[in-house]
């Protein structure tokens, strides 16, 4: 059979074909839209509605006189919640030293060394002394982690016994180190 109808005709068929089915859909689009908003105004409307209720009985509630009962329990706990932020206060203040210098430890070690234990004594005679012990893999491992703490400003005497640095790996310390 012969095609009979011109290309540029064809051509014009086809998007009329799609300006029509455009259309069409986009006329369902727009009806759908007008209908899911006309089933949605009742209960927009209805949202609405409550909220104002709600606004208004809160407004009564907060004009009501309280009795006296809840007029002191209500004060009671605004004294507690008073006593509770002072408290919190304080302890935001408070400088917990053993913690910046646990911390500040654990800042200074190094990958070959592993912190078995930290001994934190406060001594009125000798001050603050800290103990690290631990396992070093080798001795250059040790030193750069005795090195680390004497360029901290955190402490001014470090001692690491050289009876540490004896054997070559797997090197068991004891590092003590005084706090400013």
């Amino acid at each position: 059979m012969i095609n009979l109808i011109p290309a540029e005709e064809k051509k014009a068929i086809t998007h009329d074909f799609y300006c029509r089915l455009l259309t069409v859909l986009f006329f369902a689009l727009g009806t759908a839209t007008l209908i899911l908003s006309i089933i949605i105004m009742p209960s927009y409307l209805l949202s609405f509605s409550k909220i104002a209720s709600i606004e208004s009985r809160l407004e009564t509630k907060q004009n009501e006189v309280m009795p006296e009962i809840d007029q002191k329990a209500m004060a009671d706990i605004k004294n507690l919640n008073n006593k509770l932020s002072l408290i919190k206060q304080a302890m935001d203040k408070k400088y917990v030293f053993s913690e910046k210098i646990i911390l500040e430890t654990i800042a200074q070690k190094t990958p070959g060394v592993k912190i078995r234990r930290i001994f934190y004594q406060n001594d009125p005679y000798l001050g603050r002394t800290i103990t690290v012990s631990g396992v070093a893999s080798s001795r250059e491992e040790l030193l750069q982690f005795r090195k680390a703490f004497e360029n901290s400003s955190t402490f001014k005497n470090v001692n690491l016994p050289i009876s540490d640095f004896v054997k070559g790996s797997d090197i068991n310390f004891n590092l003590n180190l005084t706090a400013i």
